[in-house]
């Protein structure tokens, strides 16, 4: 176990703001960034990695959208598309999902 810096896992202000909220629970990422355990704080709430799993774009579901603070799939793709420039969704692209749970 390690401590994490929240910014290296939460690439935005918006994003921590929303994992202080509970609106945030997991982030699917392109790579690796924490294993099982690991922990990271925002403003002095320490969070804990909870599940670190391989998947691809096409396992992503409506949950996991909610769970990343976005109404639906079809909302969680626009905002990828905004936020990652040239970026095209194929459901066979590799994400790594990152779960966490405050402590």
């Amino acid at each position: 176990m390690s401590d994490l810096d929240a910014d290296e896992l939460l690439p935005s202000d918006r994003m921590r703001t929303q994992v202080l909220e509970g609106e945030v629970t997991q982030i699917h990422r392109g790579h690796r960034y924490a294993d099982e355990g690991d922990t990271f704080v925002i403003d002095g709430t320490t969070f804990q990695v909870t599940a670190i799993r391989e998947r691809t774009l096409g396992d992503l579901t409506d949950e996991d959208a909610r769970a990343e603070g976005v109404a639906d799939l079809d909302g969680y793709r626009r905002m990828l598309e905004r936020v990652h420039e040239n970026f095209e969704w194929d459901d066979d692209s590799d994400v790594v999902l990152h779960r966490f749970e405050r402590q």
